[in-house]
């Protein structure tokens, strides 16, 4: 395995889940308590925009990671989380379908309560990205 590929490994982010909310499987990424209560201290009560970047970064050999950016509008907010596409398609499966993502804490019940639910702002973005891991992911398996 070459070393970028290790340093890529051991930088994904482990929280990486979905939930059923409402009957639809939902995206949610679960952060450290103290993380978590930051960002709801400085939102809370807030009407505030969440930008989402999706910046994808594939080897060719079947190996897929989305840099997932969130970007608040308020309290000076940059939060990254790097997924592995490859292990978590469900995740990018479910954020394409529903166009909602959660935060949560590792407390929280999820989709009950001290779940933080964000609205794409461009859903299609979420397609797009899917699209791609789906693609990359095919390739490989067709060699």
């Amino acid at each position: 395995m070459s070393d970028e590929l290790n340093r890529l490994l051991e930088q994904v982010h482990d929280g990486i889940t979905t939930f059923d909310f409402d009957g639809k499987e939902t995206p949610c990424i679960v952060i450290e308590e103290k993380k978590y209560d930051e960002i709801m201290s400085k939102v809370a009560g807030q009407s505030l925009s969440i930008n989402t970047d999706l910046n994808i970064l594939q080897d060719g050999l079947g190996h897929v990671f989305v840099e997932f950016i969130l970007t608040f509008s308020k309290g000076n907010i940059v939060e990254k989380f790097l997924i592995n596409a490859k292990t978590d398609l469900m995740f990018f499966e479910s954020l394409a379908k529903t166009s909602m993502l959660a935060l949560s804490s590792p407390q929280s019940y999820y989709g009950k309560d001290n779940v933080f639910m964000i609205q794409l702002p461009r859903p299609e973005k979420a397609q797009d990205a899917l699209d791609i891991i789906q693609n990359a992911l095919h390739q490989r398996n067709q060699e």
